[in-house]
């Protein structure tokens, strides 16, 4: 039996078949309007934890499709250089995996495929707050392109989501075309071709 909250009060969907979300994002992602309160869209994401799932500002939530077999491989590379430059420098911040959903100042929740978090921004959290999606901004973040995304949506992503609510640093990352960009906080950007 699979659990899928759906939830407007206190509503929630059983069914005794395929997850239906599996079923909604087999030809790409899908977006679709709700008014939901913060609180119930939170519900819905830990219960749908195999997803993808973000909220932009106006409310819309997009379920991407699950990672290819390559694009997985490129995110977990991406994650784990991440990931092993935070435990040797473990007194300058933590790194989130792909899985960390952040309630960004705009009202929106997004997950990027890796994050990091000052020590600084992370000792001011309480125990509490760290029990739940935080609303707190990465001071950096990566995307990695799988097959499945529009480059030009990821581009928009990069500065209109996560610069623009006060990530850093951000860096894109597309393997198919091998080439990266690396976006700041003061607005300037930087393509880097040959990446690999």
């Amino acid at each position: 039996m699979v659990n899928i909250a759906i939830d407007s009060e206190e509503a929630i969907l059983e069914l005794e078949q395929e997850n239906p979300l599996e079923q909604m994002v087999r030809s790409g992602a899908v977006s679709f309007w709700s008014g939901m309160p913060r609180e119930h869209f939170h519900r819905f994401l830990l219960r749908n934890p195999d997803f993808k799932i973000e909220r932009d500002k106006h409310g819309y939530i997009t379920i991407h499709p699950p990672m290819t077999y390559d694009s997985s491989f490129y995110e977990g590379i991406a994650f784990t250089l991440l990931s092993n430059w935070s435990l040797k420098n473990r007194k300058l911040g933590l790194a989130f995996s792909p899985s960390a959903a952040f309630d960004l100042p705009d009202g929106s929740t997004h997950k990027a495929d890796g994050a990091w978090i000052s020590i600084e921004k992370h000792k001011r959290m309480t125990e509490e707050e760290r029990k739940k999606i935080a609303a707190i901004v990465p001071d950096f973040v990566m995307e990695v392109r799988s097959q499945t995304d529009r480059i030009s949506k990821l581009k928009k992503k990069m500065e209109d989501t996560w610069i623009a609510n006060g990530v850093r640093l951000a860096w894109l990352i597309d393997p198919i075309k091998e080439k990266a960009w690396v976006y700041r906080q003061d607005g300037t950007k930087e393509e880097i071709e040959n990446f690999s």
